[in-house]
């Protein structure tokens, strides 16, 4: 199962971490990992690359986290994007797919 834990503190969104597999498909066939890797990468390029906000973005072992070093309207914007999709996804595939909401602190 995929874990998806959106940070959030002070009524905001402070970044994500994804850990886990879909396990809906063969590795290399599974749409569901497909589509939550390719949102979050879309959501953390755009972040890091497009608006420039101050953050840490990190990926690897199965994970990928990213969290805001300072509040940036546009990034909230675009993880608020992020956590609409996933949520919705998560809904057509709830078997594979947890939404947590956690401190800012350690995922």
């Amino acid at each position: 199962m995929i874990r998806v834990k959106f940070l959030f503190g002070n009524k905001q969104l402070h970044g994500f971490e994804i850990r886990g597999h879909a396990n809906f498909a063969e590795i290399g066939k599974d749409v569901v990992c497909a589509s939550v890797s390719s949102a979050a990468y879309m959501a953390a390029n755009t972040i890091t690359d497009v608006i420039c906000a101050n953050a840490d973005a990190v990926d690897g072992d199965g994970a990928m986290r990213l969290t805001l070093n300072q509040p940036d309207e546009q990034a909230q914007a675009v993880l608020r994007g992020l956590e609409l999709h996933l949520t919705e996804l998560s809904k057509q595939y709830p078997e594979n797919i947890k939404i947590i909401y956690g401190g800012v602190k350690n995922a």
